[in-house]
């Protein structure tokens, strides 16, 4: 009777959920739309094993909450025996998703490299998850984290042309400076949601600006060593109106929802863009 109380309680069915299942939505953007993105400007290689490493990648992504649950680094920790119990599961039935798929990506010793690229990513989560409880490093977290996730666009490339340069790399590096604006405006538009004149808000955003000028640096300096086509910082021109727009516009209440699925299309529109781009190149 006990443990179908358990069961039933909302609460205890509430944060079993949330040991299942990852919690940062805009995440598995920030994994998909680079790995759409580098195999789309790869184009006209192997899709199989494309198809492998994103079965993959999804499960290891999914893996990592009911891991951190265990190990008591999210913010929803592990802590009763049926709690550990549905971690476990979890554990076990994605780990079970993702092993064959690996299987098939490096038999016979193949694709290599994507082990170089796994350990960056590994390395960058392993960084981000003492910084992302503590909240004045949350958004630095998320922006450390997002090398991990976009790593996904470096790795399509890859293994859709089966060659690992500076190509794949170039991809990784301008999706995760988008990545990184987008982090930073998202938290700078929560963190200013109650402000209304075009001073507070530019006092607030200090950090986006920060943030924001280093990125289309970074942009132009790609460009003029000919590792980006010149049109790539179109890519990122929504973004930066669809902040320039925050900044001089009045008030509004701020939809968490409905911001989440802006910054969805908005990725998207990058990406479309960016392809673009590259097969204009």
């Amino acid at each position: 009777m006990a443990q179908i109380a358990v069961t039933l309680n909302p609460a205890a069915v509430t944060r079993n959920r949330a040991i299942w299942l990852p919690r940062e939505h805009g995440a598995w953007g920030m994994l998909l739309v680079p790995l759409v993105t580098g195999a789309t400007v790869a184009a006209g290689g192997s899709y199989l094993p494309l198809g492998w490493f994103t079965i993959a990648a999804l499960s290891l992504f999914w893996l990592r909450t009911p891991v951190e649950a265990l190990l008591g680094t999210s913010v929803i920790r592990a802590r009763t025996s049926n709690e550990r119990r549905a971690a476990w599961t979890a554990v076990a039935v994605v780990s079970a998703i993702s092993l064959p798929s690996l299987v098939a990506l490096f038999w016979g010793l193949q694709r290599l490299d994507l082990l170089a690229i796994g350990a960056v990513a590994g390395l960058a989560f392993a960084i981000q998850a003492p910084l992302k409880r503590q909240r004045k490093f949350r958004a630095l977290a998320e922006v450390i984290g997002s090398i991990g996730l976009t790593s996904t666009a470096a790795s399509a490339y890859y293994l859709v042309t089966g060659t690992f340069g500076s190509a794949a790399l170039t991809i990784w590096a301008i999706n995760w400076l988008f990545a990184a604006e987008q982090i930073e405006f998202v938290q700078t538009r929560i963190r200013g949601a109650k402000l209304a004149t075009f001073a507070d808000r530019l006092a607030r955003g200090k950090t986006y600006l920060i943030t924001a000028a280093p990125v289309l640096l970074a942009l132009a300096a790609l460009s003029i060593f000919k590792l980006v086509p010149a049109l790539a910082i179109l890519a990122f021109t929504p973004a930066l109106i669809r902040a320039g727009l925050w900044f001089t516009s009045r008030q509004k209440a701020l939809d968490v929802h409905r911001l989440g699925w802006m910054e969805l299309g908005n990725a998207i529109t990058f990406a479309a863009l960016l392809v673009t781009a590259f097969r204009l190149r």
